[in-house]
Order: C-alpha cells, then structure tokens, then sequence
C-alpha cells in the first residue's frame, strides 16, 4: 500500500523516541532504566501519572521538549495506523465489489472449477486466446495467486450452486470441471448442467468407473490426464516423429506454426466454393487437414473439389498470422 512506507517511518520515529526519553531521564536524573522507560511511556501516552521519582528542574524541561515533540507525533503515529487499516479494508472492499461486477459483466465464458495443477494448467493455455475466464476455488494460497495474475475468481466450493450463479454459470459459454475427487466432478456437472442445458462441459476424471458417471450427469467430454498421459508416453515410443510433429503444432511456443480450428459463418465469401479457388493454400499458404461437417463427421485431407458450407470447422495447419486471416475471411465481421 502507498502508505505502508509512511507508517514504518512513524512506528521507527516513536521507537527512538522512547530510546531518546529513556537514555534522556538515565543521564539527567540518574534512574535505572526501567525507571526511565516508564516515565517516558506515561509522558508519550499522557496518562497522567505522578512521576515515579522528584524530577529535577532539567528533567522537567526534558520532560516538555518530549511532550511537545513526542506527544503530537504518537498521535500522527496512531492516526497514520487507523488510516492504514482503514484504507486497506476500504481497499478489499472495493476490491471485492469490481471483482463481483466483473464476473457479472462475462458472457460467452468460461469456468474453471479448481486451479490445482490441471486447472492451473488449462487457465495457462486458454488465456492464450481473448477468452473470458472465471476461476472457481477456496483455497486461500490459490486464490493469492489468482489475484497476483488479475484472473477472475469465485472463492469458495465449486459445489455449491450459489457460487456457480455468482461464476454466471447461466451465461457461460463452457465449464470445466477439474476438481480433486470424481464425486466433487460428479456434482458440479450435474448441477451446472441443471442450470443452463446449453452449456458445454468438460469433466476430469480420476478413475475409468467415473467417466460413464460424469457423463450419465450430462458432461459432453470426460479426459482423464493419466490415460492421456500414457497414451501420450505410448505414442512417443511408437512414433516419436508423429508426436514431435504435433508438440510443434499445438504446444511450442517458439515456433509460428500453430493448428487451429475455425467455424465457417454462412456469409463468408468462401461458401460454396472449391478449395483450390479460395486462395487458402495459394494465398496464405495454409494447409487444411480436416473439416467437420455440423452433423459430426468429419472429412480428414479433403480433396481440392471440397465446397465449404455453413455451420463446418475447418482444422488448418500454418503461421499465426494467416491462420487469423483465414478466421477474418471465414468469420466476417457484420
């Protein structure tokens, strides 16, 4: 706080006070320290006390230089730490309100419930695109740290209902559940799905039994990280080229060549038009390497006759740049 620094000068300034009254009544008058100590406290507090001992006509001059100049500054010093306890509750307050106004504010966004290592770690790759992000968590360590990254939080359980509608559950656009235990997963996608039957849900699951539960409770995905985990070992070993190839595609950071999927609007000038006249492979030297039709399926290394239509995904491999004009093309702004 931008007074914290004020205040450590005031609270050092009143301790050399006492140290200089202490040593001050030590020297004039001859006291042993615990005497002087205390003299010097009932003067800075002006509570009135007899004087432990006679004073002399130099300790009473001592005796008002430290009224005059102690007293005043003891209660600067009181005045500065109300001021700063105020200004920090004031601060929370505020704080918590443009918190709750912001999370008011989200629609088409998405929930995280947990920021453990999975939570943590898809937060880490969603905020890599212009995504609305709530967090859901009642670990207080973690909540310090979703703080520290200005990323918007609920605290509390992820389980209770209140606190999903405070996450604007009813708005969002997707919830991923990512909780420590499967029942807690079970839950939340139960109730999140009772509270909006549009949203899309992602659920982790720690065992295999769980994941027909999670999706009997109306998740639309079920991910287990230690099945992919070792699938992931598994295709290392059997084609360590292939999985190279996708690590460069969808998790290095420091190459440009990324892998994207981008909806095809019904006004895009590309509608009904083969792809070897769009331009996409000649023009932004792009490579599509499926499309999804909106019934499911899906059409992996479409020929060049392949028309898109409305409502498709197109999966396209190449630089940032031209996959976010192939987005701009096929997704026109009104």
């Amino acid at each position: 706080m931008a007074r914290t620094p004020h205040l450590a000068v005031g609270v050092l300034f009143f301790v050399l006070m006492l140290l200089v009254g202490t040593m001050g009544y030590m020297f004039i008058e001859g006291w042993p320290f615990m005497d002087a100590l205390y003299m010097t406290v009932i003067t800075l507090g002006t509570v009135g006390y007899n004087e432990v001992r006679t004073v002399s006509p130099g300790g009473r001059i001592f005796t008002m230089i430290i009224i005059i100049v102690g007293v005043g500054f003891v209660f600067y010093v009181a005045g500065s730490v109300i001021q700063f306890m105020m200004e920090g509750r004031i601060r929370e307050i505020l704080g918590r309100r443009k918190l709750e106004k912001d999370i008011q504010a989200q629609k088409g966004h998405y929930i995280i419930c947990g920021y453990g290592r999975v939570g943590k770690s898809i937060c880490e790759v969603l905020a890599l695109k212009p995504l609305g992000l709530v967090v859901m968590e009642r670990d207080q360590e973690r909540i310090a740290r979703l703080n520290d990254r200005n990323v918007l939080y609920v605290a509390g359980e992820a389980t209770d209902e209140e606190n999903l509608i405070k996450a604007g559950v009813e708005k969002a656009r997707g919830l991923v559940a990512a909780l420590k235990t499967d029942s807690d997963n079970v839950y939340v996608t139960l109730s999140a799905r009772q509270l909006n039957p549009e949203l899309f849900i992602i659920a982790r699951a720690g065992e295999e039994k769980s994941e027909n539960k999670l999706l009997a409770a109306g998740a639309d995905k079920v991910v287990s990280p230690y099945s992919m985990g070792a699938h992931r070992i598994a295709q290392t070993i059997l084609r360590p080229t292939v999985t190279d190839f996708l690590e460069l595609t969808l998790t290095d950071k420091s190459r440009d060549i990324h892998m994207e999927e981008m909806p095809v609007h019904p006004s895009s000038k590309l509608i009904d038009m083969a792809l070897q006249d769009s331009g996409i492979r000649q023009d932004l030297d792009l490579i599509i390497v499926a499309i999804r039709k909106p019934g499911g399926d899906m059409l992996f290394n479409p020929s060049s006759q392949t028309k898109l239509q409305g409502g498709d995904t197109v999966v396209a491999i190449g630089e940032k740049q031209h996959l976010e004009r192939l987005d701009k093309i096929l997704n026109p702004q009104p």
